[in-house]
C-alpha cells in the first residue's frame, strides 16, 4: 500500500466519517455474554446481585469494575474444542500486565476448565483481602521467578460450565502478589498432574479477574497467550525464557497494537501491518539470562527495503531489514539486553513514504 494513496483514503473516511454517527468499538458488556473479540474469546459471567462492566480493548487486552456483586468473572483468552488435551494442544503461555484495584475478595488469575474429568483451575497472581483458597498445601512449584503453593478442593452441587455439578478446583496460588509479568500455564499444569491431579480435554484458558462478594476495578493492559512451541519456566523462574536450548516465538497479531495505522493482515501470511512511523506491536518476556539472539519473519509491501526497530526494555537493540515483498527471515545475533521482565517492541521509526512493513512472529534464541 503506497503511502500518498493510503493517507488520501484517511482523509477520505474521516470526512465521511462526519456525516454518520459515531460507532463505540469499545462498548461495555454489563450482562452474561461470550464471544469473540481482536482474535480473543471473551466471557463476562455474574449471578445475582450487584453490577459489572467489561470493556473489550484491542488483542487480549480488557478493563473491569464491579460493585458490591456476589460473584462476577472477566476474561479473555482462548476457547478448545475439548477434543485436545493441553499435551496435544501445545505449550501455552501468558505475558500479561495490570493494574489491579480490588476492594474485597478478589483473584487476578488464569482461569479454565477441562472436561473428562470436569476441573475448574487457577493460577492465581494477585488477590483482594483473602488469600484463595484456604486448606492444605499438596506442594510447591518455582517458576517464572516465584514459588507458587499447589491447592487441591471440591465444589459440590455448584454451577459450572456443564450446569449443577461436582468437580474439582485445581489451584496454584504465588506466595508474594504480583501484577505483570510471564505466566507459564502449561508448568502448571505438568506439576498438578505430576501429584495425581488428573486433567482432561482443554474447554479455555484465559487470563481473568475475579470478584467475590466485593467491588473493584481493574485494567488489564497487557494480555498475549501463546500457544505451541516449547515450555519455559522452570525451577528458578526462566519465565518463557530460552535456558534449556529452546526457541520462544510469539506471533504478532498476539501482541498489543500501539500506533495511528497499526492493523492485523492474511496477506503474504497472517501478521501484522506497520504502515507509519510509531506504528509497532509489543509484549513482555521475562528473560533470566542477558543475552539472546532474536529473529523477526517479515516483509516490506514492494521492492524498496523496509525497516523494523528492535527494542528492548525502552532501548533500541538494533534493526530488522526486509528487501522485497517476498517473506523473509532477518536475524540479529548476540543482543545484551536486561534480566527479568522486559517490553519487546517492534517499531517502525524510519518511514520516509515509499514502503510499508509487514511483520509475521517473532522468535527469541
Amino acid at each position: 500500500m503506497k503511502r500518498k494513496s493510503m493517507k488520501i483514503f484517511f482523509v477520505m473516511l474521516v470526512c465521511f466519517a462526519l456525516t454518520i454517527p459515531a460507532i463505540n468499538v469499545n462498548a461495555a458488556v454489563t450482562s452474561n455474554e461470550t464471544g469473540t473479540h481482536d482474535g480473543y474469546d471473551y466471557e463476562f459471567w455474574k449471578d445475582s446481585g450487584g453490577s459489572g462492566s467489561m470493556t473489550l480493548n484491542s488483542g487480549g487486552t480488557f478493563s473491569a469494575e464491579w460493585s458490591n456483586v456476589n460473584n462476577i468473572l472477566f476474561r479473555k483468552g482462548k476457547k478448545f474444542d475439548e477434543t485436545q488435551t493441553h499435551q496435544q494442544i501445545g505449550n501455552i503461555s501468558i505475558n500479561y500486565g495490570a493494574n489491579y484495584q480490588p476492594n474485597g475478595n478478589s483473584y487476578l488469575t488464569v482461569y479454565g476448565w477441562t472436561v473428562d474429568p470436569l476441573v475448574e483451575y487457577y493460577i492465581v497472581e494477585s488477590w483482594g483481602n483473602w488469600r484463595p483458597p484456604g486448606g492444605t498445601v499438596k506442594d510447591t512449584i518455582t517458576v517464572d521467578g516465584g514459588t507458587y503453593d499447589i491447592y487441591e478442593t471440591t465444589r459440590t452441587n455448584e454451577p459450572s460450565i456443564i450446569g449443577t455439578a461436582t468437580f474439582q478446583q485445581y489451584w496454584s496460588v504465588r506466595r508474594s502478589k504480583r501484577t505483570s509479568g510471564t505466566i507459564s500455564v502449561s508448568e502448571h499444569f505438568n506439576a498438578w498432574e505430576s501429584l495425581g491431579m488428573d486433567m482432561g480435554n482443554m474447554y479455555e484458558t484465559a487470563l481473568t479477574v475475579e470478584g467475590y462478594q466485593s467491588s473493584g476495578s481493574a485494567d488489564v493492559y497487557s494480555n498475549t497467550i501463546t500457544i505451541g512451541g516449547n515450555s519455559g519456566g522452570g525451577d528458578g523462574g526462566s519465565g518463557g525464557d530460552d535456558e534449556n536450548d529452546s526457541n520462544t516465538r510469539v506471533e504478532a497479531e498476539n501482541m498489543t497494537k500501539s500506533g495511528q495505522y497499526t492493523g492485523n493482515i492474511s496477506s503474504p501470511f497472517d501478521g501484522v501491518a506497520l504502515y507509519a512511523n510509531n506504528d509497532s506491536v509489543k509484549y513482555t518476556q521475562y528473560f533470566a539470562s542477558d543475552t539472546h539472539s532474536f529473529s523477526l519473519r517479515g516483509a516490506s509491501d514492494n521492492s524498496n527495503m523496509a525497516r523494523v526497530d528492535l527494542k528492548i526494555g525502552g532501548q533500541t537493540k538494533g534493526t530488522f531489514y526486509f528487501g522485497g515483498s517476498n517473506p523473509a527471515v532477518y536475524t540479529i545475533d548476540n543482543v545484551n539486553h536486561g534480566t527479568g521482565e522486559q517490553e519487546i517492541e517492534l517499531i517502525v521509526t524510519s518511514d520516509d513514504g515509499e514502503w510499508d512493513a509487514f511483520v509475521d512472529y517473532f522468535e527469541i534464541h
